[in-house]
């Protein structure tokens, strides 16, 4: 049976109540070039097949051409043995594990999930997984506000702008005034721009403010090489789980993590596992502290966060068990590895390194615009970084770039090649990039 839940009547009266004409004005924040305005109504299904095809053939993955591509999204190699179990049948058990009897697979996945999470970060306690990095830092706020009593937040320049956007977002439409005594300062070690920070004296400082300080990790893999943040004092440390087991797969889905100290547990947001035993004295789980009702007390509740990227936390727990403590530390020295080898070669080069510290990734200052160069690079089959402009205009020769265990010495080549002879900037041979 076909579903159409709304005729055009509700649809009308769903558009009058949002204040926009169409359904067209919802998109209309898009680029025209990220649209498909034509469509096919109808084709068969060999045909529909045939269409979809085509149109991703024009995208370019990362693992088709050299790729330095970073600022919170890296690409790892994932183990062939990581697609297979995620697929085992123990794991593929009810969607929702409010029912511990039929989702014994899935609760213990979450479990043990939630214990490395633990281990990676050097923290007490953590839950079963967030939507994404930048929300789970949302989330770290909101709790450091419940916990402090406090609405003032300061948030470190060197925090990636869309985990910025998102806590901006989150505090404006939950009617939090940014203002009064500090409630917590959020700080991002590596930082967008690559550099590494010790935290200690920060996480001094706050605790002398009665504040908590929150530890933003976007990049997993620094925690096998770096001091864990809990190690340095963090109160609350959250990041993105997508380096361990997840494909970029083009931006997403990708998990958040989410650890704190044990007396703040009961402050934290969703899921929460717990190993108990059966009448019978089988080793068990169960979800704890925090009910599905919880979760829908609207106002009330601690968060509005009712499920988690599950199968994405399956892939990250399988794969950073399979590597274990030795195999975890050896992957983030080889990326640090990479990403020196490959300063070194961009500095013999001439090309200016920003950084004074980096895990695998920095920022280079090139001669020119790096916008342009980056677009140029892409249509010669280069991702060559990530031009600072999108995020800051007064920085526009400023590239961010990243080296992972992926990155070959044919590539790191390439990419030297390409950046010490950059293309011609608009009005000198080639058309205006879009910047």
């Amino acid at each position: 049976m076909r579903y159409l839940p709304h005729n055009t009547t509700d649809r009308k009266a769903m558009l009058e109540a949002i204040g926009v004409d169409s359904i067209e004005s919802l998109f209309r924040e898009l680029p025209a070039t990220a649209t498909f305005p034509h469509l096919p109504t109808h084709k068969f299904e060999l045909e529909v097949e045939r269409h979809i095809a085509a149109l991703a053939a024009k995208n370019t993955g990362t693992s088709a051409v050299p790729s330095f591509l970073g600022a919170g999204a890296y690409r790892h190699h994932i183990p062939a043995s990581v697609d297979h179990l995620i697929q085992r049948g123990e794991f593929l058990t009810s969607y929702t594990p409010y029912q511990p009897e039929i989702s014994q697979g899935t609760l213990q996945m979450l479990f043990e999930f939630q214990t490395l999470v633990c281990q990676i970060t050097g923290m007490e306690v953590a839950n079963a997984s967030m939507y994404d990095g930048a929300t789970a830092c949302a989330e770290a706020v909101l709790v450091a506000m419940r916990v402090t009593g406090r609405s003032r937040v300061d948030l470190s320049q060197g925090l990636h702008p869309h985990y910025r956007e998102t806590v901006e977002t989150t505090l404006r439409w939950t009617n939090h005034a940014n203002e009064g005594d500090l409630a917590c300062k959020v700080v991002q070690t590596p930082d967008f721009f690559g550099n590494v920070q010790d935290v200690t004296k920060l996480a001094e400082e706050c605790h002398t403010q009665g504040a908590l300080l929150i530890v933003v990790v976007t990049e997993i893999v620094s925690l096998g090489l770096l001091p864990s943040p809990g190690s340095m004092g963090a109160d609350i440390v959250v990041g993105e789980g997508q380096s361990l087991g997840n494909p970029l797969s083009f931006g997403g889905p990708h998990l958040g993590l989410f650890a704190t100290r044990d007396k703040y547990v009961r402050q934290m947001p969703g899921r929460i596992c717990g190993e108990t035993v059966d009448a019978d004295g089988k080793r068990g789980w169960v979800l704890t502290l925090s009910t599905r009702e919880q979760h829908i007390r609207r106002e009330k509740a601690t968060s509005n966060i009712c499920t988690n990227s599950g199968l994405c936390a399956l892939a990250f727990t399988i794969h950073l068990a399979l590597l274990g403590e030795d195999g975890f530390k050896n992957l983030a020295r080889v990326n640090h590895h990479k990403a020196c080898q490959l300063a070194d070669k961009l500095s013999a080069a001439g090309l200016q390194v920003v950084n004074d510290s980096f895990f695998n990734e920095f920022v280079v200052e090139l001669p020119t615009p790096a916008a342009p160069v980056v677009e140029k690079l892409a249509a010669e089959g280069i991702l060559a970084g990530v031009p600072l402009s999108r995020f800051d205009n007064s920085r526009p020769n400023a590239l961010l770039i990243a080296a992972t265990e992926m990155t070959t010495e044919e590539e790191m080549e390439k990419l030297v090649s390409a950046l010490k002879n950059p293309p011609p900037q608009a009005g000198e041979g080639a058309s205006k990039a879009i910047g």
